[in-house]
C-alpha cells in the first residue's frame, strides 16, 4: 500500500476514535496529537511529507487502545502495533 492510502487509512481511523484532524502549515512546531477544549486532536504539518505525516498519526494512534479492536487493513495495523526504533 502506497503511503499516501497508509496516511488517509489513518486519518479516517483517528477520526472514528474520536480525534479531529487539522492539516496546516505548522513552520518549525512539531505535529502530532493533544486534547483541549474536551477534544482530542491531530496535527499534521501540511509540508511535511506523507512518511512524516504518517508518523505523527501513528505517534497518536499507538498511544489509543481503543484502536486495537477498530477495523483497518493489516499493513496499518503492523504499523500500529509496531514500536518506533531510533
Amino acid at each position: 500500500m502506497h503511503t499516501v492510502e497508509l496516511v488517509r487509512e489513518a486519518i479516517a481511523l483517528a477520526q472514528r476514535a474520536g480525534y479531529r484532524i487539522r492539516q496546516e502549515y505548522l513552520g518549525s512546531a512539531m505535529g502530532g496529537g493533544c486534547e483541549f477544549g474536551g477534544r482530542k486532536w491531530v496535527f499534521l504539518d501540511v509540508s511535511s511529507g506523507p512518511a512524516d505525516q504518517l508518523d505523527q498519526l501513528l505517534g497518536v494512534l499507538r498511544h489509543n487502545p481503543a484502536v486495537t479492536g477498530m477495523p483497518m487493513s493489516d499493513e496499518l495495523r503492523n504499523r500500529v502495533a509496531a514500536k518506533k526504533t531510533a
